[in-house]
């Protein structure tokens, strides 16, 4: 049996079942045409079922094949498919990201040819080529009984998050955890933590998470980055992140 993971941009393909659930597609042959130049990524380990997983990124919306199948964005299908199937979609988003991204050496311009499921090898040079992930860290800062929340200019809808920014080359996380709060807010912290980690398949992140414990400082918030901040306690919380992320679970532990 396999699984197949078919992406157009970041929309999978998904089915649904008799009993009203969502799973991804299953069959020994792709549910949809393929064209040649579509090619098919085996991505490892296989499923727990002992299915093995087929990741394909084709180039225009596919036909869907009856009703029950549909094209749901991959953020989306955290709510209808299961956990297990949601995070092995966004691995195989990122694996065809990567593939997408590595068509031609960075030292010589030759082509990239596949050396093994998860590298690539210069048909030239012989330059071999990894999935490259982007380390960002995130944390919830806590002052007595309230907790620091921020409104990225980047955010799409009104949710307060928490401060968070990529991990610099040569520093610890902890270090950019301390980093980030002190540029992007000027206040200080201790006590750094660590809680929990996550894959972020937007495109090709990974996030830690930590709480960490207020020293001093005035909010100052850095405007190129952030529109709004302060400090909240549980009875006035404002709109925050959806289930999917980890910075909602950093909040929840702290609810």
């Amino acid at each position: 049996m396999k699984h197949w993971y078919i992406f157009c941009k970041t929309e999978l393909l998904i089915e649904q079942t008799p009993e009203g659930n969502y799973r991804v597609p299953e069959g020994e042959e792709p549910p949809i045409h393929l064209e040649p130049w579509e090619s098919v990524r085996r991505i490892y380990p296989d499923d727990e079922d002992g299915a093995s997983v087929h990741a394909v990124l084709v180039n225009t919306p596919p036909r869907l094949p009856s009703e029950k199948f549909e094209m749901c964005g991959l953020r989306k299908s955290y709510y209808k498919l299961s956990q297990q199937q949601y995070l092995k979609a966004g691995k195989c988003q990122e694996i065809l990201y990567w593939d997408f991204n590595t068509k031609f050496c960075g030292v010589c311009g030759a082509p990239m040819k596949m050396h093994t499921a998860i590298s690539k090898r210069c048909t030239q040079c012989g330059k071999e080529v990894w999935p490259q992930l982007a380390t960002a860290v995130i944390v919830l800062v806590h002052r007595e009984d309230k907790v620091l929340l921020v409104h990225a200019r980047n955010f799409k809808s009104d949710f307060y998050g928490l401060v968070a920014g990529f991990v610099e080359t040569g520093e610890t996380l902890e270090e950019a955890v301390e980093r980030e709060v002190m540029e992007e807010t000027g206040i200080s912290i201790t006590n750094i933590r660590y809680f929990g980690s996550q894959p972020w398949p937007y495109p090709c992140g990974l996030m830690v998470g930590f709480h960490a414990d207020y020293v001093q400082g005035d909010i100052h918030l850095q405007q190129s980055e952030l529109s709004r901040g302060g400090w909240f306690d549980r009875e006035h919380l404002p709109q925050i992140p959806e289930k999917l992320s980890i910075a909602r679970m950093l909040i929840d532990d702290w609810l």
